[in-house]
């Protein structure tokens, strides 16, 4: 009888055991990225757009407690959202037809009206995102693994005075600097931008529309003008 409750024991301990490997096998897939939803798309690389800039300095290390102090910005957008910056290239919205202010409200550029059921929401929160100092005149570059190309790029720079670290973007905070043509299938796309009268903290708003569909990606960067 007492062979027979040590194996008992023993059988349930082992099943007990099986249950909570499966739940840390669950949690562990949760916060590993999804290489396949992640490779699927793009985003500005240099001046690096908010959330891949967050996914770049604490993709391996993105539970460090020091983030909150380091890099506030992105401790938020973490807590928020891990799959925000996981998915740095996956910022699109289809379907808008060219008419970008019809879809996307003041206050939410910076996470393409909520897209992706609000993913991004954190990406629209005015506070000192760490920025990329540029020239005047800077080179923006976009990583398209998918290779979708482009119809054309739109390239803004909020206005002078425009303050990020308090001030909800909107559409009025926007000025055009550089409008492209289309650009063959590509991984790499390196577009030169010239500007003049711009000092200090800005976000360098970047609209790029695919050509493989429909397919739009909005994304905020943030530079500090040298």
């Amino acid at each position: 009888m007492k062979c027979h409750d040590h194996d008992k024991r023993r059988s349930l301990s082992g099943r007990w055991a099986a249950r909570v490997l499966g739940v840390l096998s669950a949690v562990l897939f949760c916060l590993i990225p999804s290489v396949g939803t992640a490779s699927a798309h793009g985003s500005v690389i240099d001046p690096a757009s908010r959330n891949y800039g967050c996914w770049q300095r604490w993709g391996s290390d993105f539970q460090n407690p020091a983030m909150a102090q380091l890099d506030p910005m992105c401790w938020q957008a973490w807590q928020d959202n891990p799959n925000a910056m996981w998915n740095w290239n996956g910022l699109y919205r289809d379907g808008s037809a060219g008419n970008f202010q019809a879809v996307i409200p003041n206050g939410q550029l910076c996470s393409g009206g909520r897209t992706e059921g609000g993913r991004y929401r954190s990406l629209d929160t005015p506070g000192a995102w760490k920025t990329t100092n540029i020239s005047a005149n800077f080179r923006l570059n976009l990583y398209d693994q998918a290779s979708h190309g482009a119809d054309y790029f739109l390239v803004y720079v909020t206005r002078q005075g425009f303050d990020p670290t308090t001030q909800p973007l909107t559409w009025n905070d926007l000025q055009l600097v550089k409008r492209t043509g289309s650009y063959a299938q590509s991984q790499n796309y390196a577009i030169d931008v010239s500007t003049s009268g711009y000092t200090g903290r800005h976000v360098v708003y970047t609209i790029w529309q695919a050509s493989h569909m429909d397919q739009t990606y909005f994304l905020c960067s943030d530079v500090n003008f040298t």
